[in-house]
């Protein structure tokens, strides 16, 4: 969340964020209540003075053997009022944090602004969509013809946007499972294997909740949630810490199975598995100090993009505009791979820095010396990268007229076959 003094005292900024995300926050209403804060606020600091002042007389008059009874019950009098204002104010404070959790961090001054994705802006491209001599198949209808993937039977067992795995397509998940946590394990992540079910204060640390709440699996009759990524529990691990400088950054990959309720989406994203509500992939955390987060963004981004160069799949790197960004981000890089199937770009990986909007939430913080105060750490992560969406790119792109399926380069050692079918 942004720092709440910042908010009082820089109102116009952070209006000025809100309409280049096209935010519909009433800024106005958080102002009008800190006025009224700080008028009760200086009503009860007068009172507190004037009830020191009554104790000090108090204090004098029974040791010099005066009646101080009257003075007492005046005293008394000023201590109810000043609990009244009290409440008053922690009602007011409380009002104001809950406007203040629902307000998206501030975008950096690099972000192109716009209003939606239409005005993200192409950074880089890395190789050319492959030509075809043929039609060629989406992923879904070619894992369903391969008997590798099972929409139907998934179906029955839970639900719409499930999918059983099976045979090579389940090998196929794990390899590449297991190569990019090698591969980003080789280059200096260190690997966690966090849990899959995270309590309230870990959703709402990243960001997740309150906005989020509906897309979220929540377990019956417990607090704790089924998670999203593994950015949740992994970001969580230094909650409530002080780290020393030295140890920044610290990097992680974490591989978990994700949850999503998806709230509101449809259409063809929800066939195959493009949109699922269960889906496998390998995140990358990072902490770091303020000063290097976005050298660390750009770092972050190269090693997701490196998976796919490894692969040999086309793709591009897009910085999203004001109006598309995430929540917590304060700027964002989108990964699409290409998908001969829907003949464009699909995300396959984002990658953000999200300054110290999480770490506030989470209070992680680091000290750069012995007697130094303690500072908030800054908070990145990426896909690197969703591994459903990885097998649809390999799946489709790596198809073969005979309907048989090449296995890329990097992954042979990991499945033990060039081919599926």
């Amino acid at each position: 969340m942004l720092d709440l003094k910042f908010v009082r005292s820089n109102p116009e900024i952070v209006k000025e964020a809100l309409a280049k995300r096209c935010a519909d926050i009433n800024l106005d209403d958080f102002l009008r209540q800190e006025e009224k804060r700080r008028q009760i606020l200086f009503e009860a600091e007068n009172l507190k003075a004037e009830r020191n002042k009554v104790s000090e007389e108090v204090a004098r008059r029974k040791k010099s053997g005066q009646d101080a009874e009257e003075l007492i019950l005046q005293m008394r009098e000023v201590g109810q009022n000043i609990k009244t204002l009290d409440d008053s104010l922690n009602e007011i404070e409380q009002k104001m944090l809950e406007v203040l959790y629902l307000i998206p961090n501030i975008p950096d001054a690099s972000v192109p602004v716009g209003k939606d994705e239409n005005d993200n802006i192409q950074v880089r491209k890395w190789g050319e969509p492959r030509k075809f001599e043929f039609q060629p198949l989406a992923h879904y209808e070619l894992g369903e013809k391969l008997d590798i993937l099972d929409f139907a039977r998934a179906g029955k067992v839970t639900g719409t946007r499930f999918t059983f795995y099976k045979g090579l397509g389940a090998r196929l998940e794990r390899a590449l499972i297991n190569f990019m946590m090698d591969r980003h394990a080789a280059k200096g992540y260190t690997e966690v294997f966090p849990p899959f079910m995270v309590n309230r204060q870990s959703m709402f640390s990243t960001g997740q909740l309150p906005k989020f709440e509906e897309d979220a699996f929540k377990v019956e009759k417990t607090d704790y949630f089924l998670i999203p990524t593994a950015e949740v529990p992994v970001t969580n691990i230094y909650r409530d810490e002080i780290l020393e400088a030295d140890m920044l950054p610290i990097r992680f990959c974490a591989y978990s199975a994700c949850f999503r309720a998806e709230a509101g989406a449809s259409g063809r994203d929800t066939r195959g598995l493009i949109r699922q509500h269960q889906f496998n992939k390998v995140e990358l955390v990072k902490f770091s100090l303020p000063e290097n987060s976005f050298q660390e963004l750009e770092m972050l981004t190269a090693d997701a993009e490196a998976i796919l160069q490894e692969l040999e799949l086309s793709y591009r790197v897009i910085v999203l505009s004001t109006g598309d960004l995430g929540f917590s981000s304060a700027k964002t890089y989108d990964i699409e791979v290409w998908l001969p199937s829907f003949n464009l770009y699909r995300e396959i990986s984002s990658c953000s820095n999200f300054n110290d909007f999480q770490a506030r939430r989470a209070n992680i913080r680091f000290r750069r010396g012995p007697k130094e105060k303690p500072e908030f750490v800054h908070t990145l992560n990426g896909s690197g990268l969703a591994i459903g969406r990885t097998v649809s790119a390999i799946l489709e792109n790596y198809q073969e007229e005979d309907g048989r399926i090449r296995i890329p380069k990097a992954l042979v050692p990991y499945m033990g076959t060039e081919f599926i079918g």
